[in-house]
């Protein structure tokens, strides 16, 4: 693996990596490896530096979905016209173009299911260009994001099961 990646490796696990504890880890000095990010950073390669954070141990309310789109693509754009105009709704936190039954795979929050199934109806699938979706709430997370996630093993099922 190259010095370049071998950074953005170790970054991606721990962001939290400074150039000193880096260097040591390469066995270099902390001014290259200070250099070589601050080059990644320059040229787009590291976009940014996000925190996992588990909202179920958090008052915040909120609801998680994975949403399919079908699209039609458009001439000399195919479908980066659709996805870059989803990717301006704050609800969106993430677009893929997929292979397989559908075009785009998006990752939507909302405060409530009722929120992301409005997002849905009145912005997704009235969209132009947008034929179809699917909607698939997140039930629980298990692992995001290469981070494994706590689990409560108390059973929630109730009697009713």
């Amino acid at each position: 693996m190259n010095l370049k990646n071998t950074i953005l490796s170790y970054l991606e696990k721990d962001s939290h990596l400074d150039a000193k504890t880096l260097a040591v880890m390469l066995g270099m000095t902390e001014e290259e490896v200070a250099k070589e990010i601050a080059a990644l950073e320059a040229d787009g390669t590291i976009l940014s530096y996000k925190t996992v954070v588990n909202w179920e141990k958090t008052d915040r309310r909120m609801v998680r979905a994975l949403i399919e789109l079908k699209t039609i693509p458009q001439r000399d754009k195919g479908f980066d016209t659709v996805a870059e105009r989803i990717s301006t709704y704050p609800q969106v936190k993430s677009v893929f173009l997929m292979s397989g039954g559908f075009d785009l795979a998006l990752f939507v929050e909302g405060e409530t299911m009722r929120d992301v199934a409005l997002f849905v109806a009145e912005k997704l699938a009235t969209m132009e260009g947008v034929t179809a979706t699917a909607t698939h709430f997140v039930l629980q997370t298990y692992k995001d994001n290469d981070v494994v996630y706590e689990q409560d093993t108390t059973d929630k099922r109730g009697n009713g099961w």
